[in-house]
């Protein structure tokens, strides 16, 4: 002990009142079992960490050492190197930040397709993992070249556990968030999803027929699909849509400056050019011009549109429609009608549609909310799969885990995630409220972004890179 030098002691001091510190912000102090290991490795060396370096070659002017082999040094420098990088990303990853790649459209234009972004898990407070055994970079599944199959092992799994955050999701912020909807999927038809095709095909036909469907397969919440949309409805918040418009607790909830709706625009005869439609701001995938063929024109006809003229089909800002309706060569402008979204959740027990939804109450924790036939397909789920109790309906009398019951108090805060492409956004429209334990982060900074239309030196956004992602 008296040989160890004074530097020796002061960095095992400094690495130990770090990890102290983590284990106050953590709350968990089963770890502090760890605390005489951290100590150990950079002072009295009982368990010999490094017995690696016996292998270390022997350098110019030193004593021939008989245990030198440099193949089996080098090997054992790279195994320690990657084993500490992937510790030290595994705990980054979990407790600090996170990558994210924009994969669809559904925040254009805030956040457009090939953004790669930093998402900050601190904000919200980082989430003790429920799958602690899990490849670090990795969701849920290994790539192919890997041999593809699961990146985590299920057990054990730990109860939801939040650390403190400085903040919580507030409307108008864009969050990373564990897809609801993603706790059962089936691997070859990934979209729409299992309960969807369920509602469609039913459970036996999807659970049995692999050759359509693949293997159906659960993931662990923090396994889940990551998804990112804006927060419009906070915990307590009444909210309802009508024509488009998001209501709060009654009160008009204003679009931000980037939300899209789809529109179909008709042209005199003029077919618009790849520059005109640049300029605009339509990217390449949102440029749809509607075929002429039999179905093109009974598609066209039935919004009351002239099939003889071209029809495109946009997603639009406000901004954009303005210049459509300025531009001489277009005749009319009409917004997509609701019954081309799709049924909305919960299906098949309601006559809303994604731009006439609710009204409908996010529980915020603590919340005894009513139960009734009206309601009760649309908390059934969250009170299921996400807090875990039984719900039944017979007689129109709800049942909670056998008994009758007329409310229940929720243990988790709900939020409702909306896409700014109100009209190419997979949302909670479609798989209802998200529960706080699925909240990832909130995106910070904008890290890179590549824009697959364009090459070269143009396939690089310049003028995003280091961008607020939060706005």
């Amino acid at each position: 002990m008296k040989n160890i030098p004074l530097k020796q002691w002061l960095k095992a001091a400094f690495w130990g009142i770090l990890y102290i510190l983590f284990l106050c912000w953590h709350g968990n102090w089963w770890w502090i079992f760890v605390l005489p290991f951290i100590i150990d490795a950079f002072t009295t060396n009982f368990i010999p960490w490094t017995w690696w370096k016996r292998f270390r070659p022997s350098e110019p002017g030193e004593a021939e050492n008989p245990h030198s082999n440099r193949v089996l040094y080098n090997i054992f420098s790279w195994i320690d190197a990657i084993v500490f990088a992937l510790v030290a990303v595994y705990f980054i990853n979990l407790y600090a930040f996170q990558n994210y790649q924009i994969p669809s459209s559904s925040l254009e234009k805030s956040l457009l397709v090939g953004d790669f972004l930093y998402v900050s898990k601190a904000s919200y407070g980082a989430r003790v993992p429920n799958t602690p055994l899990s490849m670090p970079l990795m969701q849920h599944t290994f790539p192919q070249w890997l041999g593809g199959g699961k990146s985590f092992i299920e057990k054990p799994q730990w109860k939801y556990r939040r650390l403190k955050g400085w903040d919580h999701p507030k409307k108008g912020d864009i969050v990373v968030f564990n897809v609801p909807s993603g706790d059962t999927v089936a691997l070859k038809v990934q979209n729409p999803d299992y309960y969807t095709l369920c509602y469609y095909y039913g459970r036996e036909m999807v659970n049995t027929r692999k050759d359509i469907f693949g293997d159906i397969v659960y993931r662990p919440v923090d396994r889940r699909e990551n998804y990112v949309k804006r927060c419009v409805g906070e915990p307590g918040d009444t909210l309802q849509i009508i024509d488009n418009q998001i209501y709060i607790n009654g009160q008009v909830l204003p679009d931000r400056e980037g939300v899209q709706y789809n529109y179909y625009v008709q042209t005199n005869g003029h077919r618009f050019k790849d520059e005109e439609l640049d300029e605009i701001g339509i990217s390449h995938d949102d440029r749809q011009l509607i075929k002429a063929n039999d179905k093109g024109k009974n598609d066209i006809a039935s919004l009351g549109l002239n099939p003889s003229y071209p029809v495109y089909h946009f997603p639009l800002t406000q901004d954009m429609l303005l210049k459509f309706q300025k531009n001489k060569h277009v005749s009319r402008i009409i917004i997509e009608p609701s019954s081309r979204g799709g049924e909305v959740y919960p299906l098949g027990h309601n006559n809303w549609t994604r731009d006439n939804y609710g009204p409908v109450y996010l529980p915020k924790k603590g919340d005894c909310v009513p139960l009734t036939a009206d309601n009760y397909w649309f908390y059934k789920h969250a009170i299921e799969h996400y807090e875990h109790q039984q719900l039944s309906l017979k007689d129109s009398v709800v049942y909670l885990n056998g008994m009758p019951a007329d409310g229940y108090t929720f243990e988790m805060d709900y939020y409702w995630m909306m896409g700014d492409n109100r009209h190419n956004s997979a949302d909670s429209r479609y798989w209802g409220m998200v529960p706080e334990d699925h909240i990832v982060g909130r995106p910070v900074r904008i890290w890179l972004s590549l824009d697959k239309d364009k090459s070269g030196i143009n396939h690089i956004r310049w003028n995003r890179i280091g961008k607020k992602a939060w706005e």
